[in-house]
């Protein structure tokens, strides 16, 4: 008897699955949201590693962030998340939304990745 996912299990895999067909060896950003913050990885699938990470609750951030849930919270995770994938020599992601839609937070977060100078 197959597994039944939740509806949202369901999008995060149709979209997990259209990344792998044509990530080339790439490296995912991985975009998670919740209601009072958001989260960012960069992950080596190959090697299953997360090669850097920012969210809205860290140290810097954090002080200087009134809210985490906010599109100008994601834009400073966007930048944090480029500075520091450029720091471990990562130049070029594939971009995973993770099921939400590309709209908001998560547009905000990647445009600011891509202004910061991640490719995508």
């Amino acid at each position: 008897m197959p597994i039944s996912l939740k509806g949202s299990e369901r999008r995060k895999a149709r979209v997990r699955k259209a990344l792998k067909a044509r990530a080339f060896g790439r490296p995912r950003l991985s975009v998670h949201r919740s209601g009072k913050n958001i989260y960012a990885q960069i992950i080596d699938d190959t090697s299953g590693r997360t090669l850097a990470a920012a969210s809205s609750l860290d140290k810097g951030l954090k002080s200087a962030l009134k809210n985490g849930a906010t599109a100008e919270a994601a834009a400073s995770v966007g930048k944090l998340i480029a500075e520091r994938g450029k720091a471990a020599k990562v130049e070029e992601v594939i971009f995973d939304r993770g099921g939400y839609l590309y709209h908001g937070r998560v547009k905000a977060l990647a445009d600011a990745a891509r202004e910061a100078g991640l490719k995508f």
